[in-house]
């Protein structure tokens, strides 16, 4: 357990560690790319390896070079696995790794840690049946296994409501189908940012994607990924967390490492912070938040599920109520994080009505407490920021932070130094 110090008014200037979305993309896109990939400043935390662990299972080479990491891909000629494939509770592994057996000949079973067990899949397997190939699941949830090596491609429907990761797991592998895939999404496509992420991934490798209006997605077979250098830019979401720190403490961080015109749909939280009242300056490689007096908003917050944490936190501090909508999918992460949230929110002083997609929140008497994790990152995280402002919060299982952020207590120190 680790009690967070408060602190009046921080002033730092912090390094955005490298986006886990988009290390897990370039892992996936160099492992089936012609040739040898370097990968720059890549990710390194427990997701990383989990995708790392389980490449290399598939025959891929994958080799840490200092800061670096050179993958040798295998033009989309995998081997089966032996043995059968763990990836803890890294959601993203799970369902990029599911369309990516497709492509080895033979059955490649696919397990998780207990919450993994219950993290739904069905709709991605659905899809993937509907292109040729087989799979077994329990209840629709992991474990699975993909019997592989007949990726026909064509026309596939999938459902755009659960995951977007779904889209991006087919997107990535579709160039080695046998022939061209279109993909149809069913209702409306949350998370499109993470989608953006996926294509611009795949664009640096060489293959482009025909996106028509989030509705259709089109991928030639004729092009595969030619190896590339690939930097990974800064993390949107960790950068998160420091940008409230300024806005609870009314504080000044900046954060650099980070590009303002990210495609990473997190980038935009800062527009939201500048709405409830606080200063917002960008530079090339960098954003500044200043905090004054926050007001309450009501936004739809569909396009960047990930910041839901950090801005519940954020609105304890405003001047009224805060009512956060449309992220229903946040039930089926790493835990159910609106239920989650409203428990902590409420130990720590909130009135906070639970919906089923979404929050409302007000600040009550803000007051010490044990903060529970469930062993998520975010939960961790985002708590911690609270426990700058309110005396005494002490956050279980502070570890569960090396899923996305490995140095987060080390950076989060920084601080406290002026």
């Amino acid at each position: 357990m680790l009690a967070i110090k408060t602190k009046k008014y921080v002033n730092a200037v912090i390094e955005s560690p490298p986006s886990k979305s988009y290390t897990q993309r370039a892992l996936i896109v160099a492992a089936l790319a012609d040739g040898t990939s370097t990968i720059k400043n890549p990710l390194f935390s427990d997701d990383t390896t989990y995708m790392i662990s389980a490449l290399k299972q598939f025959g891929v080479n994958i080799k840490r070079k200092g800061s670096d990491l050179i993958v040798i891909g295998l033009n989309g000629e995998l081997k089966t696995p032996k043995n059968k494939i763990f990836v803890g509770n890294a959601g993203t592994a799970m369902r990029f790794l599911a369309s990516f057996a497709c492509l080895a000949n033979g059955e490649t079973a696919i397990t998780g840690d207990r919450r993994m067990l219950q993290r739904p899949i069905k709709d991605l397997l659905d899809a993937l049946h509907q292109v040729g190939v087989k799979s077994e699941s329990g209840n629709g949830c992991p474990p699975v296994k993909i019997y592989g090596g007949s990726f026909n491609g064509g026309s596939v429907r999938i459902k755009g409501g659960i995951s977007s990761q779904y889209l991006s797991s087919i997107l990535m592998c579709a160039p080695y189908a046998k022939k061209e895939v279109i993909i149809n999404i069913v209702g409306n496509l949350t998370s499109k940012p993470y989608v953006d992420i996926t294509i611009d991934v795949m664009k640096n490798f060489g293959v482009s994607v025909n996106n028509l209006n989030y509705k259709k997605f089109k991928i030639k077979n004729k092009t595969k990924y030619k190896s590339a250098n690939y930097k990974i830019e800064g993390d949107a979401s960790s950068a998160s967390y420091f940008f409230a720190a300024a806005a609870i403490t009314k504080g000044k961080v900046m954060v650099k490492n980070i590009n303002p015109d990210s495609k990473q749909g997190d980038i935009k939280f800062v527009d939201i912070l500048k709405k409830m009242g606080c200063g917002v300056k960008k530079g090339k490689d960098f954003i500044q938040v200043e905090g004054h007096a926050l007001k309450s908003i009501d936004v739809d917050m569909n396009q960047m599920p990930d910041i839901v944490p950090t801005l519940a936190v954020t609105s304890l501090f405003a001047d009224s109520t805060t009512i956060i909508r449309n992220v229903s999918n946040l039930r089926l992460k790493e835990t159910d994080r609106l239920k989650a949230l409203a428990f902590e929110l409420r130990k720590i002083g909130a009135n906070v009505e639970e919906m089923q997609d979404g929050l409302k929140i007000k600040r009550k008497r803000l007051q010490k407490a044990v903060i529970e994790t469930y062993n998520d990152h975010r939960m961790a995280m985002s708590f911690a920021v609270a426990g700058l402002a309110i005396n005494g919060v002490r956050i279980k299982n502070p570890s569960c932070v090396n899923k996305s952020f490995p140095d987060f207590w080390e950076k989060f120190k920084e601080l406290y130094k002026k």
